[in-house]
This record gives structure tokens, C-alpha cells and sequence, in this order.
């Protein structure tokens, strides 16, 4: 028999996992929060319990049995926010990668799929273990049955036998359902009795056993109006305890027989983890792949001078198991041409020849990624010349959604599977480390190889898509600017982020001070639990939402609060600066490099499919400049030189202006023709009022819809913006295409092209693949078009900055004046300048950036300078 059965409620452990965590998504856009939370909880039952069986159940819609008995059985429900619905699809993905089962019934719940297998497991005498988020579960505890439920979201489990039942809640397991037709269940309609909650419950459980016994000696109970109330819903408890009571003889066409579990296959679970972006649980994989491949044959060369280079093709890849180039260690270069395979170990850069090779710009170089490179090399004072390809950049403009952006993915993409995984080789994480020389040589050789195999493919996938402008007149120059720009880095003053940060430590501890006046009394801030007892128990503030737990203390609810007590406001504004002073300024702090006194940022130019650039160690992208004490963060970013400023220059709604342009609407074209304020404009079409009649809350609201079509949010995603109700962000919406009709059918015709060609394109061709953009599940569909409709006007967007930062960047290299690229964040370009050259700068920006492509309606650019980045603003 076997070891251990871990049954699992999907359903409710995703909706706890999406309610618990931040909403999440990819670079791919898709949303996974839900789905990241679940597989954290696989990988510990897996884990915990080794189990030798394993199933997990999921509901199989919204009818069920239970609704011939009682018509509004969880009716009142919100409906299920898209952005978790198009989650379901993908945690089957992932039990597929796990090979673990899952099952559904039609007109069954889960809990009555599981109910079934518990049934059966008890009567062999199986241990068995289920996890659930729902209470009504613990009636299957047993002798052989423990109950794990979820507190805190998910990030603790609670296990529950008979025996704890009985302990923690005063009843027997049995009793479970009973109590449950007393209280009622608000989650799912059933109706209980009203004004019967669980202490009540419970007490009378205890006098009288079970629902039925208890209307039997109604007589008996204490207190008139309790006993009016049980009286009064006699059959409303009745068939509360019908509908809470799980089925545990549903016609399930699975047994124990069918769940018997054998691991996973570690190589298919790290592939869907890439797949989804969850490489924070890479570490937590377990095995090693058992495939191994044909030995391959190579040279371990010392001196450069014994290898024959082409004057074609020279595959040479770098391998660094850090992944920040600027700091880690080189451990050695594949090399492959014509003439053979060659491994350079790290020693090879002292060698003149091989310097000599980088260096030679008519000497034609394949590589993975330029700008890794490139920089690894210029902090070694080696300028890299002659690269023709790099692979990276091909497959990512090729399709940015297929792969995780290594050779080994790639190669796998391409079926060359030849290649191991790093994980596999060298470990993650704590666990990393060199395995014997031999192993990790074969590892590099067949990277590059696996490199020298895919480039011509890759080539010729671009000629075909048409888009070898896009990568070699774009991409490939952009990468080298790139890697100039993290190379150059930006002067940081550390003692301004030090004193800054005791400056907000100091007002931390006044707002801190401050709140336990307003209190009247000492707590801690930072305890959810403290917290919701001082304003819901002590200060009496009305109860927005409450937990598991207890009182709910989350921003949302706290803002809904704000106008009730001054406290309110002060405990959000010093949640704001803590994480502002723990992310941002200390944060910062520890990335100054101390040598120079810089921020080396990376710029992830193979990340999202929109084509954005995003940076990383530090992401400076996401300092939160709405608060003031955010924006003088950028203070402490001054020039490198005297007698320099820094100048920034960015572009005014630069993917609104994309909108209006794709869409051909008449109206959005003439309001930015004219120089109106397009958030005014849309406000006064949506309210239908006049200019002077628009407010601060309408221009906000406005400009939350003109921001929220770009992106394709849904009425759930625009009424969490505004804190409305999702039929009124609903209603929002539809005013919007009413008043922009050009913008509708714009959405409408893009999606029916991709339906017909799968993908859609940016101006600059750049193309976004939608391979659910035909699927027959509702979410995938849903979620795909969503994603066809925003990603021309976003790729567009980033498409025009990035040629615009060529364009800049070649008239620079024409004119004498001093001037250095050192940031690009979001639409906005930062440089630094000597103060003589700033009108010349200026007008080379300008000019550059507003011309950069033809629109139908003006690119405008704001631009200002300063000492530091603030002033720049």
C-alpha cells in the first residue's frame, strides 16, 4: 500500500494564492501570481511528504447538484477577476510538467471529487493528507485523513486531525457540517441561520449534538430570541446542512489505483518555470536529468595563436556563472569555426593574440550577447570589434515569447538538444558551484556549438519575417550603445543617500510617534494584527474586510478608510517611506561600486515582449517619483566632471500619440494636432461636461482609462486603479470607445488579424506571437486578444525610443561637443553634459527625438537640466 495520498483542492488553493499575493505577470504580460503561489505549495507537499499517490481536484463549473436543491447556492459571487480566470489554464501546465494528475466532475465540486478518494483511502486503511483552503473540508478528518488548511493566505498551514478539531473548535469532526448549517457560509450563499454565529454554533452543538437533534428539543434551548430564530429557519438550516455536506459517493471514474505519483522529470519542470518567469523556484527543483549525449570533440587551447580563425563565421561564446557581467569572473570561451572546437579558459585574455582577435573589427565575430561582452571586456580594458550576429538578440526578435533567453533555451526551442541546462551543471543559488574541469569545459563548448549551429537559422527566420531592419539597424546598434551606457555608469553622491536616509529614519519615527498619539497607545505598526485591533477595537473605525486572521489592514482597505481618522493617513504615508528607505535608499547604497562611486545598471534588452528595455541592479525604472521623498531620491544622481549638468529629455504620452496614429481616430488625432491636454479632452468626452467643469478626480479618472485601453486593462484591473466598482469601470470604458469610435474599430480589426495570422506587428515590424489568440478556453482567448489589441501601440513606443537613442547617439559622435548617454528610463533619456555644450546638446536631442519617425500627429519632447537628476525634472 502506498506511502502517503496528498489530495489537493486546486480551486481553492489558487483563489487564496491570487488574493494573497501581488498581482503578478511575466515579461510575457500574463498574469501568474496565482499560479507562482500554487507551485510553491506543490514543491512543499512534494517535499513534506514524498507522496507515492497524488491528485489534484478542481471544479468543473459553475452548476452543480447542489443547485437542483437550492437555486442560489454561491449565487451573489463576484465574478472571477480575468486576470485569474486566464490563470487556471497554466496550472495545468505546470501538473503537467510535475506529472502530477488533476481531475474534474461535471456538476461536482472538487471537495466531493476528493471526498470520494478520501472514502475509498479510509477503507484501506490509506494515510492521507488534503489540502485545502476551505473549512468545510475538515469533516473528511479520520483516523487516516489529516486536513491541511491554508492561514494567512497561503504562507501557513494548519494541519487538523479528530483530535485538534475537537481541541481547537470545541466539536467533533462529524460536527462540522452542523456547524457550518448553523452559521451559514456568506462565500457561498448558504443561508444557515441569520444572527447564528460560531460561538453560538458551537455551544449549542455541544448541548445538542447535531442540527436534527436540535430542532428535535427546540424547547430546550435557552432564550427567547435565539429559539425564534432557529424556529423561524428550520428548513433554511436543514438545507444548509445538505448543501455544506461533501458527497462522498460522486461518480468519479478515477480510483487509488490511478494516482500513483513517480516524481517529475527535472528538465520539463525548469522549462516551464522559464516559461513563466518563476526562477526563483529553479533552486528548489530537485534531481538531475538522466539524458546524456554523443561525446564532443575540442581543443583546451592556451595560447590563441594555435587557432585558425575564419573569415566568415567565429562562434565565440563567454560563460560567467554570475550573472552581472560587470562584476563576475570570466570561467572560460567556447570557440567554433570551420577548423574545429577550441575551450579558452579564462587565462586566454592575457594573451595578445587572442586581444588582438577581439579587437579587430575586420575580424567577423558570432556571439551570444553583444552587450554582456562587450562590457565584460571594457572592464578589462579590451574594446570588442567586429561582431556580425548575436544570437541572444535573433531569437528574441525572432519570438520574444519562446524561449528563456539563455543558448540552452534557445537551442532547445530549435531542437538542438545537445545542450544541459546551467542548473543542471553548476547548481543554483546557495548550491552553485564548478563541477570537475571536464564537466564544465564539454558544458561551454556545446553552448557555442549549439551557437555556430543556430546562427545561419537564425538569420534566415529574420529575412523571412522581414525584420533584419529591426535587428541590424536597431537591435544590434542599440546593443552596443547599451553596453557604453552601463559601462559609463552615473555618479552617485553616497553621502547624500546616507543622509537622506537618516533623515527618513527621523521621520519615520516622528510619523511613528505620531500614530501612537493618535492611538493612544504604543504598538507595532508593522503587526497586521496590532494594527487592526487599534483601528477597529480601540479606535472603533468601521470593519472594511476581515480575514481569516482577523481585521484586514491592507492598503485597499486602509484607503477606503482615509477619510474616517487622521491615523489612517499617517500609517500609509510610514508604510510608504519604510519601503521607499529599505528598496530604494539602502538598496541603492549597497550597488554604489566603490571604486568609482557609480551605478553600473543593466539594461535587459531581451526581456519583454513589448520590446521595453528594463534595468536591473538597480531597477531605476521604479523609483517611485509620485512621492516627493521618492523624487529627491534622484538628488543623489550628479554628474561625473565639473563643470557638467545632467540633461533629461522625454517624451510627452508618446504611446498615446502611437494610439491615435495605428488607430487613425479623427478626434484623438486632432486634440494632440491642436496641443490640447488629451487626459482633459477624454474627460470631458467620458463625463460630457465642458473644460471648465473638469476636476482634479475627473481629469485622474481620465487619464487612468487613456493609460488603461493602452494596456489592455480589463473593468476588474480599471476599478482597482480607481477604487470604483468594476460596472462602473465598465461603464468608463464603453464611454471611452463611444467618444474614440476610431480607437474601437482600430481593436476590433487588429484582433481579427491576429486571428488570422497569429501574431501582430509594431510599426518597426516587430512582431508579438498569439498562439491562444484562436484557443477554444474562454481565458486563453480573452487574455490573447487583450494582448493583441496593446502590444502595437506598446512595441511601437519602445520601438521609437530606442531608434531615437541611436539617432542621438550618431549626431553626437558628429559634433565636438562633450556630452555622454547614461540612462534611459521608461520614455526618458538622461545625459550628462559639459554646461558649455548645453544649448548644442539640446538642440541635437530635440531635433533627434522629434524626428525619429513619422507620425500623424507631433512627437513632442520636454526636456530640462541641472545638478542632479531632480533638478533635471
Amino acid at each position: 500500500m502506498a506511502k502517503e495520498l496528498v489530495l489537493i483542492d486546486g480551486n481553492s488553493i489558487l483563489y487564496r494564492s491570487f488574493f494573497a499575493l501581488p498581482l503578478l505577470s511575466n515579461d510575457q504580460g500574463v498574469h501568474t501570481n496565482a499560479v507562482f503561489g500554487f507551485t510553491k505549495m506543490l514543491l512543499k507537499v512534494l517535499e513534506d511528504h514524498n507522496p507515492s499517490h497524488l491528485l489534484v481536484a478542481f471544479d468543473a463549473g459553475k452548476t452543480t447538484f447542489r443547485h437542483e436543491t437550492y437555486q442560489d447556492y454561491k449565487g451573489g459571487r463576484q465574478k472571477t477577476p480575468p486576470e485569474l480566470s486566464e490563470q487556471f489554464p497554466i496550472v495545468r501546465e505546470i501538473l503537467d510538467a510535475f506529472g502530477v494528475k488533476y481531475y474534474e466532475l461535471d456538476q461536482y465540486e472538487a471537495d466531493d471529487i476528493i471526498g470520494t478518494i478520501v472514502y475509498e483511502a479510509d477503507q484501506a486503511e490509506q494515510e492521507t493528507i488534503v489540502y485545502s483552503g476551505d473549512k468545510d473540508l475538515l469533516q473528511l478528518a479520520s483516523n487516516h485523513t489529516t486536513v491541511f488548511l491554508t492561514r494567512k493566505g497561503i504562507s501557513e498551514i494548519e494541519a487538523y486531525s479528530p483530535e485538534t478539531i475537537q481541541e481547537k473548535m470545541g466539536i467533533t469532526k462529524e460536527q462540522i457540517i452542523d456547524l457550518k448549517a448553523l452559521m451559514g457560509d456568506a462565500s457561498d450563499n448558504i443561508p444557515g441561520v441569520p444572527g447564528v454565529g460560531e460561538k453560538t454554533a458551537v455551544k449549542l452543538l455541544q448541548q445538542f449534538d447535531t442540527v436534527e437533534e436540535l430542532y428535535d428539543h427546540l424547547d430546550d434551548v435557552s432564550g427567547k430570541k435565539l429559539k425564534e430564530k432557529l424556529e423561524a429557519n428550520k428548513d433554511e438550516a436543514l438545507m444548509s446542512k445538505q448543501l455544506v455536506t461533501i458527497k462522498q459517493d460522486s461518480p468519479v471514474e478515477i480510483s487509488l489505483k490511478d494516482l500513483q505519483y513517480e516524481g517529475y522529470d527535472t528538465r520539463a519542470v525548469m522549462q516551464v518555470f522559464k516559461t513563466y518567469g518563476f526562477q526563483s523556484l529553479i533552486g528548489d527543483v530537485e534531481g538531475e536529468s538522466d539524458e546524456s549525449y554523443e561525446a564532443i570533440d575540442y581543443n583546451v587551447i592556451e595560447d590563441f595563436s594555435e587557432v585558425e580563425t575564419d573569415d566568415e563565421i567565429n562562434m565565440l561564446y563567454m560563460e560567467m556563472l554570475d550573472d552581472n557581467y560587470h562584476e563576475g569572473d570570466i570561467i572560460g570561451f567556447g570557440f567554433v569555426n570551420q577548423h574545429g572546437h577550441f575551450l579558452l579558459n579564462s587565462s586566454i585574455l592575457d594573451d595578445s593574440n587572442f586581444q588582438s582577435f577581439l579587437e579587430d573589427p575586420d575580424q567577423p565575430k558570432i556571439v551570444f550577447n553583444q552587450k554582456a561582452l562587450l562590457v565584460a571586456l571594457k572592464w578589462r580594458d579590451i574594446e570588442l570589434q567586429g561582431v556580425t550576429f548575436g544570437l541572444q538578440l535573433a531569437a528574441y526578435i525572432a519570438n520574444p515569447s519562446s524561449h528563456d533567453g539563455d543558448i540552452t533555451s534557445i537551442a532547445h526551442h530549435y531542437q538542438v538538444n545537445d545542450v544541459s541546462y546551467d542548473e543542471e551543471i553548476y547548481g543554483k543559488g546557495a548550491k552553485q558551484h564548478l563541477p570537475e574541469t571536464e564537466t564544465y569545459y564539454d558544458h561551454i563548448v556545446r553552448k557555442a556549438d549549439a551557437g555556430y549551429r543556430l546562427h545561419q537559422r537564425l538569420n534566415e527566420e529574420l529575412v523571412q519575417n522581414e525584420q533584419e531592419d529591426l535587428y541590424y539597424q536597431l537591435e544590434m546598434p542599440l546593443s552596443r550603445i547599451l553596453g557604453n551606457m552601463e559601462y559609463a555608469g552615473v555618479k552617485i553622491d553616497v553621502e547624500r543617500l546616507k543622509d537622506m536616509n537618516e533623515d527618513l529614519t527621523t521621520r519615520l519615527d516622528e510619523i511613528e510617534s505620531r500614530i501612537h498619539e493618535l492611538a493612544g497607545s504604543e504598538f507595532n505598526i508593522n503587526s497586521p494584527k496590532q494594527l487592526g485591533k487599534v483601528l477597529f477595537e480601540d479606535l472603533e473605525l468601521p470593519v472594511i474586510k476581515k480575514t481569516k486572521t482577523g481585521y484586514s489592514t491592507s492598503a485597499e482597505v486602509l484607503e477606503k478608510l482615509q477619510h474616517e481618522h487622521e491615523i489612517v493617513d499617517q500609517i500609509l504615508h510610514y508604510r510608504q517611506l519604510s519601503k521607499l528607505q529599505s528598496t530604494y535608499l539602502e538598496g541603492l547604497i549597497k550597488v554604489v561600486h566603490e571604486d568609482n562611486h557609480k551605478i553600473h545598471t543593466r539594461f535587459n534588452q531581451v526581456l519583454t515582449q513589448t520590446g521595453r528595455l528594463s534595468s536591473v541592479e538597480p531597477n531605476l525604472q521604479n523609483i517611485p517619483i509620485r512621492l516627493e521623498e521618492g523624487r529627491k531620491i534622484r538628488q543623489a544622481f550628479i554628474p561625473s566632471q565639473q563643470d557638467s549638468v545632467l540633461f533629461a529629455a522625454d517624451y510627452s504620452q508618446i504611446e498615446l500619440r502611437v494610439l491615435a496614429h495605428i488607430a487613425g481616430d479623427e478626434k484623438l488625432i486632432e486634440a494632440f494636432n491642436n496641443g490640447k491636454d488629451i487626459h482633459t479632452q477624454t474627460a470631458m468626452d467620458v463625463f460630457d461636461v465642458e473644460e471648465d467643469d473638469i476636476d482634479d478626480l475627473m481629469r485622474r479618472q481620465a487619464k487612468a482609462v487613456n493609460f488603461g485601453i493602452v494596456y489592455g486593462i480589463s473593468d476588474y484591473g480599471l476599478s482597482q486603479n480607481l477604487g470604483i466598482s468594476r460596472k462602473e469601470a465598465e461603464q468608463f470604458i464603453q464611454k471611452y470607445f463611444e467618444s474614440y469610435p476610431g480607437v474601437k474599430e482600430y481593436m476590433d480589426d487588429i484582433v481579427t488579424k491576429a486571428k488570422r495570422d497569429g501574431y501582430v506587428e509594431t510599426i518597426m515590424k516587430r512582431r508579438r506571437y498569439l498562439p491562444d489568440i484562436n484557443s477554444r478556453n474562454f481565458n486563453k482567448r480573452s487574455f490573447a486578444e487583450r494582448t493583441a489589441m496593446n502590444s502595437p501601440i506598446q512595441g511601437s513606443a519602445a520601438d521609437i525610443i530606442k531608434q531615437a537613442m541611436i539617432d542621438v547617439t550618431n549626431q553626437l559622435n558628429e559634433s565636438d561637443i562633450e556630452a555622454t548617454m547614461l540612462l534611459q528610463v521608461h520614455d526618458e533619456l538622461i545625459f550628462e553634459v559639459k554646461k558649455d555644450d548645453i544649448e548644442q546638446l539640446q538642440s541635437i536631442v530635440k531635433e533627434a527625438m522629434e524626428q525619429t519617425i513619422d507620425l500623424s500627429v507631433p512627437l513632442t519632447v520636454d526636456y530640462a537640466y541641472g545638478e542632479t537628476w531632480y533638478d533635471a525634472k
